[in-house]
């Protein structure tokens, strides 16, 4: 096992700010809504909606909310279209910056996330910039208060698992995507508390101090604010 500070870690304990901002009811209404119009608002044979919708279960979303977000999504009650898209740059320090956006328009977006970055000393970049520094991974976290270390190794001991590490009583998981539906069942059987969810980690980490690193955390922070955004991946971790 190993552990380090990276972002992932700084943005789990942001997590309670962000919900009390209600920025996270923003985020998964909108990824609820374009998974039912993807591919139907039956979460059993849609494991996008199935996934977004436990998600929005665990940050205590009324069902009312996610009732509603499915039928906009499936055209049952009218709502905005929303459209897919990524943007790439870079912040302080040469930090890769790749984010998933849901927006209505795409130019106004652009053009805020363009203004952002640029005030914050980094700059937009254009698709394939950083993309490529990324992989595709399933992310499990668990409280190691939920889940004793020796148990939680054997129970994944017969599933090919990339890493196990731990910070701030954190355990993140990382597999390959092809994995996350097993690994999601093995602790849905044992009764374990875990999020999970599809991501992209970086190949490689650019090592920043306390001052640089503060800077780059600044300008993440007020693009995951930013309304349309809704994942910032990036590869900085903190020496």
């Amino acid at each position: 096992m190993s552990g380090h500070s990276k972002w992932s870690t700084i943005k789990r304990k942001k997590a309670a700010v962000d919900a009390r901002r209600g920025k996270i009811f923003t985020t998964l209404i909108k990824e609820i809504t374009i998974a039912a119009r993807e591919t139907g608002g039956d979460a059993s044979s849609n494991p996008r909606l199935r996934q977004a919708v436990s998600s929005a279960r665990d940050s205590n979303m009324p069902h009312d909310n996610i009732k509603r977000a499915i039928m906009k999504g499936t055209g049952e009650l009218p709502g905005v279209t929303y459209e897919e898209c990524t943007y790439e740059g870079f912040g302080h320090g040469g930090v890769a910056i790749f984010m998933e956006v849901l927006t209505d328009n795409k130019n106004r977006t652009v053009a805020e996330i363009r203004h952002l970055i640029t005030k914050y000393g980094g700059n937009l970049g254009e698709n394939g910039s950083v993309s490529w520094m990324f992989d595709k991974k399933g992310i499990f976290t668990i409280s190691a208060k939920n889940i004793d270390e020796d148990y939680l190794l054997e129970l994944l001991n017969d599933v090919a698992v990339d890493d196990i590490s731990i910070e701030d009583e954190i355990y993140e998981i990382t597999a390959q995507p092809d994995n996350f539906q097993i690994i999601s069942q093995k602790l849905e059987e044992s009764n374990t508390d875990f999020d999970g969810e599809i991501s992209l980690v970086a190949q490689n980490l650019v090592q920043l101090s306390n001052n640089d690193a503060n800077k780059v955390i600044k300008l993440l922070e007020l693009i995951e604010n930013h309304d349309d955004v809704q994942k910032v991946h990036t590869n900085f971790e903190i020496i």
